[in-house]
């Protein structure tokens, strides 16, 4: 029996979450809902979830802090969700490590796109086509990045967590070391389709990564600045199964 995609809605608007739940069902996808974080983490810890819709704007403990204490612990994707069209909201929820935002209102349709085009770029685990001679491990400085689990080895052994977003960028450094990859590059690839670059958004994604790779931020040697023009993976990559 084929299992369907299960999507975590958290909203404290009851109207919203019943509204959203009701229009994915109709595209085949599974729903839990959560009004704040506390029933979002009931939800996480008894069921199996591929995808968090997540709204900013929360009681108690807001979108932005739920993504980050997540992505402290989970590589699941986030779309975030905000009824404010401020372009710093949109940065904020990708520095704190979501995949992408919606602002409110939205069309249905356009939701289950993202839900998609997200599920489908998560590698082995939702793309069956995957070969099996595809490498499973990019090394580089001492660090590994895990292609199946979607995950860091740092130089201590240690697993460090990634967003859909970093997952991205930093595998395509790996795949091509040495390429001067511009802001806009960056932008598509971190979001997986085509958008308008935002050059502080991109910014800040790289100084989480170089945060996360152990990469001094004023003197880097892992992922370099090439001044106007973008960024580099400036170490050898080694692969293997």
């Amino acid at each position: 029996m084929e299992l369907r995609t299960t999507i975590l809605i958290v909203d404290d608007d009851r109207d919203i979450r019943s509204l959203l739940a009701e229009q994915l069902s109709t595209y085949d996808l599974a729903t839990f809902t959560a009004e704040d974080g506390r029933a979002m983490r009931r939800v996480l810890d008894r069921e199996s979830v591929d995808l968090i819709v997540l709204d900013l704007n929360l009681p108690q403990e807001d979108g932005l802090t739920l993504c980050r204490d997540l992505r402290k612990t989970s590589s699941i994707p986030i779309i975030m969700l905000t009824a404010r069209g401020d372009p710093i909201d949109r940065i904020l929820g990708l520095e704190m490590g979501a995949d992408d935002y919606m602002a409110k209102p939205f069309e249905p349709r356009e939701l289950v796109a993202r839900i998609r085009n997200i599920l489908r770029r998560q590698g082995p685990g939702h793309d069956l086509s995957a070969s099996a001679d595809t490498p499973t491990l990019m090394s580089f400085a001492g660090i590994a990045l895990n292609l199946q689990r979607r995950h860091l080895l740092n130089t201590k052994g240690q697993v460090v967590m990634l967003s859909g977003t970093e997952f991205r960028l930093l595998k395509a450094f790996a795949e091509q070391p040495s390429r001067v990859f511009s802001r806009e590059q960056l932008a598509r690839i971190g979001a997986g389709r085509d958008i308008q670059a935002i050059d502080r958004a991109v910014d800040l994604q790289i100084s989480r990564l170089r945060s996360k790779l152990g990469d001094d931020a004023r003197a880097p040697e892992i992922i370099k600045t090439v001044r106007s023009e973008g960024y580099v993976l400036a170490v050898p990559v080694e692969r293997s199964s």
